[in-house]
């Protein structure tokens, strides 16, 4: 049996870092890990190959190789699922689809022969057996959740290390918290489970012994949802296993109530990590209680920010628009806290209102809804209809993000984050393919930003400022003014 595992293309969006990864040579930010995981799983005397059309196109010759084609994605990937479910329709081969677009839209893809939803620990297996005896039902499915401690090591050697700006791994599932517009909890229930130790180290180890020295996602929604297991298990181990590793650090999903323990912010420092996302939404507190974000409320919330940023965590920030509390003025509001706080990776998006979540069905009983989500942040479309009318949101909308990437808010945002950042050290390791790509992406952003591009003061201005008062920095700043770009190109290609 030959098994084409397929991962379909994600549309031009802030999170895909596109225009970014040209400057590094890289294709996409991370590989599938789920499909990498499923493979895992799969018998071992299966031919299994893995193509990820972020990284290179679906050929004809792989599907006159495969006998059955396994596909998972994101909502965000809808489009182009569609597109390779016809192709493989086409080529006569079997379907199986799972994953969190197809477990919360497979009444949407008739031409798939078989789902696998859910959680595949729990529902792959039983499908595998009735497959292998020719008796496969349509649909599996399962209410339950999960334990991580069985999760198999995914297969690594499928994919082409090289293509990808960061690996990844996944330490927990579950979220606390019950924010009304998520649907993590729907897909992965509030109790936080996680793996042992021992299974992230050994995850680790295979990276590492593979060569792999660049950075490394924990995928988590929340990393910091088990506070306790972090805290006594995975971090002390983390910090033990960096002992005698060089050139792998870290970057995750916490909340901002990270601010509110020093010791684990230290601890997860010690440990390698870097950078954290923190769903801040919004500054306007009515708009927070609104969608139930508890943990966010009746907080200094540009403090929490600096006080993390000062510990050396770069924050990056998701933020919302189109709450039933949100006036006019939240536009404004939102572009000040940004450049307030130094978050310079900023992803705003609109409201939108996901299957399956308290908002949809508050929305839909409301008859507030305007059919289903794209998933994707920058196309201009939300599936609720506002308060505030859509036209102002979509003005809004606009507005913010023409401000916040604009070159000279931009830059001025990187230096007031330079001003509270206190950087750990980095044990580095110095290979000659990584500090390559290091030159070129320096020389590559000195005559696509520094000399051809509109931003070319700012540069000049931001690597000139860093030498002076921030040398350790440099590094990190032409990094951040290449992510600037990217966000630019983004913006002018697909919301102005």
């Amino acid at each position: 049996m030959n098994v084409l595992l397929i991962y379909p293309e994600f549309p031009d969006t802030f999170w895909g870092f596109k225009h970014a990864l040209r400057f590094i040579r890289k294709q996409a930010s991370q590989p599938p890990l789920g499909l990498c995981t499923v493979a895992a799983m799969l018998p071992e005397a299966w031919g299994i190959r893995l193509i990820d059309l972020n990284v290179r196109r679906l050929r004809k010759a792989d599907l006159s190789w495969a006998d059955c084609v396994f596909i998972s994605g994101m909502t965000l990937q809808g489009t182009s699922a569609k597109e390779v479910i016809a192709r493989c329709k086409e080529a006569g081969l079997t379907i199986v689809a799972g994953g969190p677009l197809f477990t919360i839209e497979h009444g949407s893809f008739e031409d798939v022969d078989h789902f696998v939803l859910n959680e595949a620990e729990l529902t792959l297996p039983e499908f595998l057996k009735d497959f292998l005896n020719g008796k496969a039902e349509r649909i599996y499915t399962t209410d339950g959740f999960a334990e991580l401690r069985e999760s198999p090591i995914p297969k690594w050697d499928i994919i082409d290390r090289d293509r990808y700006a960061t690996m990844c791994v996944q330490f927990s599932r579950g979220c606390p918290y019950n924010c009304e517009f998520c649907n993590v909890t729907t897909l992965f229930g509030h109790r936080p489970r996680t793996k042992r130790p021992q299974q992230i180290i050994s995850e680790l180890d295979r990276l590492y012994g593979s060569g792999w020295r660049g950075g490394v996602f924990f995928v988590d929604d929340n990393l910091i949802g088990h506070k306790k297991a972090l805290k006594d298990e995975l971090l002390p181990a983390l910090i033990e296993w960096r002992k005698d590793k060089r050139g792998m650090t870290f970057g995750t999903q916490v909340s901002i109530n990270l601010a509110d323990d020093r010791e684990l912010i230290n601890m997860m420092v010690e440990a390698g990590f870097r950078t954290v996302f923190i769903g801040i939404e919004t500054p306007n507190e009515e708009s927070l209680a609104e969608c139930n974000k508890k943990h966010n409320l009746k907080r200094d919330l540009t403090a929490d920010v600096k006080r993390i940023q000062r510990a050396g965590l770069e924050v990056q920030g998701g933020f919302i628009v189109g709450f039933d509390h949100d006036t006019p003025n939240i536009f404004r509001r939102q572009i000040d806290f940004i450049q307030n706080s130094g978050i310079v990776t900023a992803m705003v998006g609109m409201l939108q209102a996901p299957d399956g979540t308290k908002l949809f069905t508050r929305l839909k009983q409301a008859g507030r809804l305007r059919g289903k989500i794209t998933g994707d942040n920058v196309d201009g479309s939300t599936n609720i209809i506002p308060m505030m009318g859509l036209e102002t949101l979509r003005k809004g909308y606009q507005e913010i993000t023409r401000t916040i990437y604009n070159p000279e808010e931009y830059y001025q945002r990187v230096k007031t984050f330079f001003q509270e950042y206190q950087p750990p050290p980095i044990k580095m390791q110095w290979q000659f393919r990584p500090i390559l790509n290091y030159l070129y992406a320096f020389l590559m952003s000195m005559y696509r930003l520094g000399i051809v591009g509109k931003e070319r003061l700012q540069y000049w201005k931001l690597l000139g400022w860093t030498i002076s008062h921030k040398p350790k920095l440099f590094p990190l700043a032409v990094t951040l003014a290449i992510y600037g770009y990217h966000f630019r190109t983004v913006t002018e290609l697909r919301i102005l």
